[in-house]
């Protein structure tokens, strides 16, 4: 059963003024049983607005779940959606905000670095001695070769 977009809430999102960098917060039906919908919020990032105010409109939302990035493509005019809001509004110089998944992906990597490095209260000398086969090979990669015999120089 499809539910119906009055034209008055056609002509609300039309001027919906959502761009990118905005936060919004989308209330989305879900059909629970046949006849029976709820209401679900994606809060996220708008990262991209495509197709202007035509039929085909839609804009990319961008939320992290439990360290995951989950991005949702919402049709503008859809009727399962019941509301737009928006909650922040952030000043960006692009139309497109593709380059958050990259800078969000480096900076989780940049922080589980840090907490390994935090975690462990041990000094540098004593990680390289609980790590002997480590250090071995880097002695072995240090140590010259000559080049007609192929055999390690004596010193």
């Amino acid at each position: 059963m499809a539910v119906k977009i009055s034209p008055v809430d056609m002509e609300s999102r039309k001027n919906l003024d959502l761009r990118p960098g905005d936060t919004v917060r989308v209330w989305q039906k879900i059909e629970e049983e046949k006849g029976k919908y709820r209401l679900q919020a994606f809060e996220g990032l708008v990262l991209a607005r495509k197709h202007g105010v035509e039929a085909g409109a839609t804009f990319t939302v961008r939320r992290v779940l439990s360290g995951v990035g989950v991005e949702k493509i919402f049709p503008l005019y859809s009727p399962m959606i019941e509301k737009i809001e928006t909650l922040k509004r952030s000043r960006v110089r692009r139309a497109k905000l593709y380059y958050i998944r990259e800078k969000v992906a480096r900076e989780a990597r940049r922080q589980l670095r840090r907490t390994r490095l935090v975690g462990s209260s041990l000094s540098a000398e004593q990680v390289e001695a609980a790590r002997p086969e480590e250090a071995e090979s880097e002695a072995k990669k240090a140590e010259p070769v000559t080049a007609e015999t192929g055999t390690p120089e004596k010193k």
